[in-house]
Protein backbone atom coordinates (compact mmCIF):
# COMPACT_ATOMS: atom_id res chain seq x y z
CA UNK A 1 0.00 0.00 0.00
CA UNK A 2 1.77 3.03 -1.34
CA UNK A 3 2.54 5.92 1.65
CA UNK A 4 2.02 9.59 1.00
CA UNK A 5 4.75 11.54 -0.35
CA UNK A 6 5.27 13.19 3.55
CA UNK A 7 6.12 9.97 4.85
CA UNK A 8 2.49 9.61 6.48
CA UNK A 9 -0.09 6.80 6.30
CA UNK A 10 -2.36 7.90 3.97
CA UNK A 11 -6.34 8.26 4.68
CA UNK A 12 -7.10 4.57 3.42
CA UNK A 13 -4.19 3.30 6.02
CA UNK A 14 -5.66 4.69 9.26
CA UNK A 15 -8.78 5.21 10.86
CA UNK A 16 -9.05 9.12 11.04
CA UNK A 17 -9.59 11.23 13.85
CA UNK A 18 -13.40 12.59 13.52
CA UNK A 19 -13.20 16.93 13.55
CA UNK A 20 -16.49 18.58 13.06
CA UNK A 21 -17.07 22.28 12.52
CA UNK A 22 -18.56 24.27 9.91
CA UNK A 23 -18.71 23.86 6.43
CA UNK A 24 -20.14 25.71 2.91
CA UNK A 25 -21.82 22.81 0.74
CA UNK A 26 -22.48 24.87 -1.98
CA UNK A 27 -22.45 28.22 -4.12
CA UNK A 28 -24.61 29.70 -1.62
CA UNK A 29 -21.77 30.24 0.93
CA UNK A 30 -24.30 29.14 3.81
CA UNK A 31 -22.43 27.58 6.80
CA UNK A 32 -23.84 24.72 8.20
CA UNK A 33 -22.49 21.83 10.80
CA UNK A 34 -20.01 19.15 9.51
CA UNK A 35 -18.75 16.24 10.93
CA UNK A 36 -15.19 15.31 9.19
CA UNK A 37 -11.91 13.00 9.13
CA UNK A 38 -8.76 14.40 10.26
CA UNK A 39 -5.84 12.99 9.87
CA UNK A 40 -4.05 11.15 13.30
CA UNK A 41 -1.19 13.38 15.00
CA UNK A 42 2.30 11.76 13.04
CA UNK A 43 5.93 12.00 13.89
CA UNK A 44 6.21 15.37 12.85
CA UNK A 45 2.77 17.00 13.72
CA UNK A 46 1.00 18.95 16.34
CA UNK A 47 -2.65 18.65 17.31
CA UNK A 48 -3.81 21.84 18.53
CA UNK A 49 -7.45 22.83 19.69
CA UNK A 50 -8.83 25.58 18.06
CA UNK A 51 -9.57 28.42 20.54
CA UNK A 52 -9.79 31.33 17.77
CA UNK A 53 -10.34 31.81 13.48
CA UNK A 54 -10.40 35.16 12.45
CA UNK A 55 -12.38 35.85 8.93
CA UNK A 56 -11.00 36.39 5.72
CA UNK A 57 -12.42 38.25 2.94
CA UNK A 58 -10.53 35.30 1.08
CA UNK A 59 -13.14 32.89 3.19
CA UNK A 60 -16.03 34.56 1.48
CA UNK A 61 -14.42 34.64 -1.73
CA UNK A 62 -13.98 30.95 -0.99
CA UNK A 63 -17.13 29.97 0.34
CA UNK A 64 -18.86 31.16 -2.73
CA UNK A 65 -16.77 29.97 -5.04
CA UNK A 66 -15.42 33.38 -6.48
CA UNK A 67 -12.38 32.08 -7.73
CA UNK A 68 -13.52 29.20 -9.34
CA UNK A 69 -11.53 26.72 -7.56
CA UNK A 70 -13.45 25.81 -4.44
CA UNK A 71 -14.39 22.23 -3.36
CA UNK A 72 -17.48 21.55 -1.76
CA UNK A 73 -17.80 20.97 1.16
CA UNK A 74 -15.24 23.37 2.05
CA UNK A 75 -14.89 24.24 5.64
CA UNK A 76 -12.56 27.91 5.78
CA UNK A 77 -10.42 29.28 8.13
CA UNK A 78 -6.68 30.39 8.27
CA UNK A 79 -5.97 32.74 10.98
CA UNK A 80 -6.32 30.17 13.66
CA UNK A 81 -5.22 30.29 17.40
CA UNK A 82 -5.35 27.76 19.79
CA UNK A 83 -3.24 25.62 22.19
CA UNK A 84 -1.50 22.25 21.41
CA UNK A 85 -2.61 19.20 22.96
CA UNK A 86 -0.70 16.42 21.42
CA UNK A 87 2.84 16.42 19.45
CA UNK A 88 4.90 13.75 17.71
CA UNK A 89 7.79 11.97 18.51
CA UNK A 90 9.48 14.53 16.10
CA UNK A 91 8.53 17.58 16.83
CA UNK A 92 11.29 19.56 18.59
CA UNK A 93 10.49 23.76 18.71
CA UNK A 94 6.85 22.89 20.57
CA UNK A 95 4.98 20.86 23.95
CA UNK A 96 1.89 20.74 25.06
CA UNK A 97 0.40 23.58 26.63
CA UNK A 98 1.82 25.76 24.08
CA UNK A 99 -0.42 28.68 22.92
CA UNK A 100 0.19 28.50 18.78
CA UNK A 101 -1.07 29.71 15.31
CA UNK A 102 -1.33 28.43 11.90
CA UNK A 103 -2.08 30.69 8.61
CA UNK A 104 -2.46 30.32 5.87
CA UNK A 105 -0.16 27.38 4.74
CA UNK A 106 0.10 24.00 6.21
CA UNK A 107 2.58 22.33 3.68
CA UNK A 108 5.06 23.14 1.05
CA UNK A 109 7.70 20.66 -0.71
CA UNK A 110 10.72 21.98 1.37
CA UNK A 111 13.03 21.21 -1.01
CA UNK A 112 12.80 24.00 -3.83
CA UNK A 113 14.33 27.21 -4.17
CA UNK A 114 11.88 29.14 -2.16
CA UNK A 115 11.47 26.91 0.39
CA UNK A 116 15.24 26.82 0.83
CA UNK A 117 14.97 30.26 1.33
CA UNK A 118 12.10 30.64 4.00
CA UNK A 119 9.71 31.65 0.66
CA UNK A 120 7.46 28.40 1.59
CA UNK A 121 4.50 30.90 0.56
CA UNK A 122 6.01 31.00 -2.94
CA UNK A 123 6.46 26.66 -3.39
CA UNK A 124 4.64 25.18 -6.25
CA UNK A 125 3.22 22.86 -4.43
CA UNK A 126 2.17 24.46 -1.07
CA UNK A 127 -0.19 23.66 0.70
CA UNK A 128 -3.52 26.00 2.08
CA UNK A 129 -4.78 25.40 4.96
CA UNK A 130 -8.07 25.10 3.31
CA UNK A 131 -9.33 23.77 -0.07
CA UNK A 132 -5.88 21.82 -1.57
CA UNK A 133 -5.32 18.74 -2.16
CA UNK A 134 -2.95 16.42 0.36
CA UNK A 135 -0.64 14.07 -1.08
CA UNK A 136 -2.64 11.25 -0.46
CA UNK A 137 -5.98 13.24 -2.55
CA UNK A 138 -7.91 14.43 0.61
CA UNK A 139 -8.94 18.01 0.71
CA UNK A 140 -7.51 20.41 3.89
CA UNK A 141 -9.96 21.89 5.81
CA UNK A 142 -9.34 24.72 7.59
CA UNK A 143 -10.29 26.71 11.39
CA UNK A 144 -13.60 26.78 11.70
CA UNK A 145 -13.51 23.38 13.79
CA UNK A 146 -12.59 22.76 16.81
CA UNK A 147 -9.40 21.18 16.46
CA UNK A 148 -6.75 20.78 13.65
CA UNK A 149 -3.62 18.66 12.68
CA UNK A 150 -0.43 20.19 11.06
CA UNK A 151 3.21 20.15 10.75
CA UNK A 152 5.29 21.68 13.68
CA UNK A 153 7.10 23.43 10.39
CA UNK A 154 3.81 25.36 9.79
CA UNK A 155 2.88 26.26 13.56
CA UNK A 156 4.36 29.57 15.31
CA UNK A 157 4.34 30.12 18.87
CA UNK A 158 2.56 33.16 20.34
CA UNK A 159 5.01 35.33 23.19
CA UNK A 160 3.49 34.27 26.73
CA UNK A 161 0.26 36.31 27.44
CA UNK A 162 -0.83 37.35 23.87
CA UNK A 163 -4.31 38.00 22.93
CA UNK A 164 -4.89 34.65 20.78
CA UNK A 165 -8.30 36.42 19.85
CA UNK A 166 -6.57 39.53 18.63
CA UNK A 167 -3.86 37.40 17.37
CA UNK A 168 -5.67 35.55 15.08
CA UNK A 169 -6.16 37.98 12.16
CA UNK A 170 -2.17 38.20 12.33
CA UNK A 171 -1.85 34.98 10.89
CA UNK A 172 -2.89 36.18 7.66
CA UNK A 173 -3.39 40.12 7.50
CA UNK A 174 -0.48 40.44 10.14
CA UNK A 175 1.73 38.79 7.66
CA UNK A 176 0.62 40.25 4.74
CA UNK A 177 1.61 43.78 5.45
CA UNK A 178 4.55 43.02 7.73
CA UNK A 179 6.39 40.64 4.67
CA UNK A 180 6.26 43.39 2.37
CA UNK A 181 7.26 46.39 4.83
CA UNK A 182 10.09 43.81 5.56
CA UNK A 183 11.24 42.56 1.80
CA UNK A 184 10.89 45.65 -0.29
CA UNK A 185 13.33 47.66 2.65
CA UNK A 186 10.17 50.34 3.36
CA UNK A 187 11.07 49.44 7.61
CA UNK A 188 13.73 52.75 7.45
CA UNK A 189 12.76 54.73 10.11
CA UNK A 190 11.72 58.20 8.75
CA UNK A 191 10.64 56.81 5.72
CA UNK A 192 6.94 57.96 4.16
CA UNK A 193 4.52 54.86 3.16
CA UNK A 194 0.90 55.42 2.09
CA UNK A 195 -1.69 52.29 3.28
CA UNK A 196 -4.68 52.37 0.54
CA UNK A 197 -7.26 51.31 2.33
CA UNK A 198 -8.22 50.56 6.04
CA UNK A 199 -9.61 47.66 6.41
CA UNK A 200 -8.42 44.72 8.16
CA UNK A 201 -5.08 44.39 6.54
CA UNK A 202 -5.16 48.76 6.78
CA UNK A 203 -4.84 48.99 10.15
CA UNK A 204 -2.76 46.20 11.01
CA UNK A 205 -0.24 47.94 8.54
CA UNK A 206 -0.43 51.38 10.37
CA UNK A 207 0.36 49.68 13.56
CA UNK A 208 3.46 47.90 12.12
CA UNK A 209 5.04 50.91 10.10
CA UNK A 210 4.40 52.92 13.84
CA UNK A 211 6.41 50.00 15.34
CA UNK A 212 9.03 50.75 12.61
CA UNK A 213 8.94 54.38 13.12
CA UNK A 214 8.06 54.96 9.33
CA UNK A 215 5.72 57.77 8.69
CA UNK A 216 2.05 56.28 7.66
CA UNK A 217 -0.66 58.51 5.47
CA UNK A 218 -3.55 56.37 4.92
CA UNK A 219 -5.43 56.91 1.59
CA UNK A 220 -9.04 55.88 2.09
CA UNK A 221 -12.51 56.69 0.14
CA UNK A 222 -14.32 56.90 3.44
CA UNK A 223 -14.08 60.28 5.14
CA UNK A 224 -15.75 59.36 8.07
CA UNK A 225 -12.16 56.99 8.60
CA UNK A 226 -9.87 59.86 8.96
CA UNK A 227 -10.43 60.16 12.89
CA UNK A 228 -10.19 56.36 13.14
CA UNK A 229 -6.74 56.55 11.46
CA UNK A 230 -5.42 59.48 13.13
CA UNK A 231 -6.33 59.77 16.60
CA UNK A 232 -6.45 55.99 17.74
CA UNK A 233 -4.49 54.13 14.94
CA UNK A 234 -1.83 56.84 14.58
CA UNK A 235 -1.37 57.68 11.35
CA UNK A 236 0.49 60.55 10.80
CA UNK A 237 -1.72 61.64 7.73
CA UNK A 238 -5.05 60.78 6.09
CA UNK A 239 -5.51 61.39 2.12
CA UNK A 240 -9.09 61.40 1.23
CA UNK A 241 -9.12 59.79 -2.40
CA UNK A 242 -11.98 61.75 -4.07
CA UNK A 243 -10.08 64.59 -3.17
CA UNK A 244 -7.99 65.94 -6.34
CA UNK A 245 -6.42 68.61 -4.08
CA UNK A 246 -5.37 66.17 -1.84
CA UNK A 247 -3.92 63.77 -4.28
CA UNK A 248 -2.20 66.59 -6.33
CA UNK A 249 -0.64 67.78 -3.44
CA UNK A 250 0.81 64.13 -2.69
CA UNK A 251 2.42 63.93 -5.82
CA UNK A 252 5.58 62.13 -5.73
CA UNK A 253 6.02 62.42 -1.78
CA UNK A 254 6.07 59.14 -0.76
CA UNK A 255 8.51 56.07 -0.53
CA UNK A 256 5.92 53.35 -0.89
CA UNK A 257 2.53 52.05 -0.77
CA UNK A 258 0.87 48.91 0.22
CA UNK A 259 -2.62 49.38 -1.49
CA UNK A 260 -4.97 46.66 0.49
CA UNK A 261 -7.79 47.53 -2.25
CA UNK A 262 -9.33 44.45 -3.47
CA UNK A 263 -12.03 45.75 -5.67
CA UNK A 264 -11.52 47.30 -8.96
CA UNK A 265 -9.93 51.47 -8.41
CA UNK A 266 -7.57 53.56 -10.35
CA UNK A 267 -4.01 53.10 -9.86
CA UNK A 268 -2.64 56.12 -11.92
CA UNK A 269 -3.47 58.26 -9.03
CA UNK A 270 -1.68 56.07 -6.68
CA UNK A 271 1.75 55.48 -9.03
CA UNK A 272 2.08 59.62 -8.99
CA UNK A 273 2.46 59.72 -5.30
CA UNK A 274 5.62 57.75 -5.45
CA UNK A 275 8.85 59.21 -5.33
CA UNK A 276 11.78 58.35 -7.83
CA UNK A 277 11.97 54.48 -7.51
CA UNK A 278 9.28 54.37 -5.05
CA UNK A 279 7.34 51.45 -4.96
CA UNK A 280 3.93 50.20 -4.96
CA UNK A 281 2.75 46.58 -3.59
CA UNK A 282 -0.54 44.70 -4.23
CA UNK A 283 -1.53 43.00 -1.40
CA UNK A 284 -5.47 43.31 -2.78
CA UNK A 285 -6.93 40.75 -4.84
CA UNK A 286 -10.00 42.53 -7.00
CA UNK A 287 -12.03 40.35 -9.20
CA UNK A 288 -11.54 42.37 -12.27
CA UNK A 289 -8.43 42.82 -14.08
CA UNK A 290 -6.86 46.88 -13.32
CA UNK A 291 -5.47 49.18 -15.57
CA UNK A 292 -2.49 51.26 -15.29
CA UNK A 293 -0.32 53.28 -17.56
CA UNK A 294 3.46 52.10 -17.97
CA UNK A 295 5.37 55.59 -19.08
CA UNK A 296 5.05 56.85 -15.07
CA UNK A 297 7.43 53.90 -14.20
CA UNK A 298 9.48 53.90 -16.87
CA UNK A 299 10.37 57.99 -16.63
CA UNK A 300 10.91 57.35 -12.78
CA UNK A 301 11.59 53.83 -12.22
CA UNK A 302 8.71 53.18 -9.83
CA UNK A 303 7.80 49.43 -8.92
CA UNK A 304 4.46 47.91 -9.07
CA UNK A 305 5.17 44.92 -7.66
CA UNK A 306 2.60 41.97 -5.27
CA UNK A 307 2.99 40.50 -2.45
CA UNK A 308 1.13 37.21 -1.08
CA UNK A 309 1.51 37.04 2.70
CA UNK A 310 4.99 35.30 4.13
CA UNK A 311 7.40 32.46 4.59
CA UNK A 312 6.73 30.84 7.95
CA UNK A 313 10.54 32.43 9.12
CA UNK A 314 8.97 35.44 8.67
CA UNK A 315 5.25 34.76 9.90
CA UNK A 316 7.24 33.86 13.38
CA UNK A 317 9.09 36.88 13.47
CA UNK A 318 6.10 39.26 12.58
CA UNK A 319 4.43 37.22 15.69
CA UNK A 320 7.39 38.31 17.75
CA UNK A 321 7.24 41.53 17.12
CA UNK A 322 3.85 42.10 17.73
CA UNK A 323 4.90 41.05 21.09
CA UNK A 324 7.62 43.25 21.55
CA UNK A 325 5.29 46.07 20.32
CA UNK A 326 2.16 45.45 21.37
CA UNK A 327 0.56 45.13 18.37
CA UNK A 328 -2.33 43.11 17.81
CA UNK A 329 -5.86 43.38 15.44
CA UNK A 330 -8.97 45.29 16.18
CA UNK A 331 -11.70 42.80 15.82
CA UNK A 332 -15.06 41.91 16.58
CA UNK A 333 -15.74 38.87 18.79
CA UNK A 334 -18.69 36.47 17.44
CA UNK A 335 -20.29 32.93 18.45
CA UNK A 336 -20.18 30.38 15.75
CA UNK A 337 -23.97 31.05 15.62
CA UNK A 338 -23.02 34.73 13.75
CA UNK A 339 -20.87 33.13 11.36
CA UNK A 340 -23.64 33.41 8.88
CA UNK A 341 -24.51 37.07 9.22
CA UNK A 342 -20.81 38.25 9.95
CA UNK A 343 -19.86 37.04 6.24
CA UNK A 344 -22.94 39.12 4.61
CA UNK A 345 -21.40 42.30 7.16
CA UNK A 346 -18.40 41.56 5.79
CA UNK A 347 -19.90 41.77 1.77
CA UNK A 348 -20.91 44.83 2.70
CA UNK A 349 -17.38 46.25 4.16
CA UNK A 350 -19.52 46.37 7.51
CA UNK A 351 -16.66 45.14 10.36
CA UNK A 352 -14.40 46.99 12.05
CA UNK A 353 -12.16 45.76 11.36
CA UNK A 354 -12.08 42.01 11.55
CA UNK A 355 -14.27 39.24 12.79
CA UNK A 356 -12.85 36.90 14.83
CA UNK A 357 -14.81 33.56 15.66
CA UNK A 358 -14.59 32.44 19.30
CA UNK A 359 -14.49 28.49 18.52
CA UNK A 360 -13.52 26.74 21.94
CA UNK A 361 -16.76 28.30 23.31
CA UNK A 362 -19.66 28.53 20.91
CA UNK A 363 -18.61 25.63 18.69
CA UNK A 364 -20.71 22.42 20.07
CA UNK A 365 -20.69 18.92 17.82
CA UNK A 366 -23.15 18.61 15.54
Amino acid sequence: MAMAENGRKTAAEQTPRMAFGLAAMDISGVLSPFTFPRRNNGPSDVTIKILYCGICHSDLHSIKNEWKDTVYPIVPGHEITGVVVETGSEVLKLKVGDKVGVGCLVGSCRSCENCIHHKENYCPKLLFAYNSLEADGSVTRGGYSNEIVVEEHFVVKFPEGFPLDRGAPLLCAGITVYSPIRSFGLDRPGMHVGVVGLGGLGHVAVKFGKAFGVKITVISSSPEKEEEAIKRLGADAFLLSSDAQQIQKAKGSMDGILNTISAKHALLPLILMLKSEGKMIMLGAPDQPLEFPVLPLLLEGKVLAGSCIGGMKATQEMVDFAGKHNIAADIELISVDYVNKAMERLAKGDVRYRFVIDVSNTLTPP
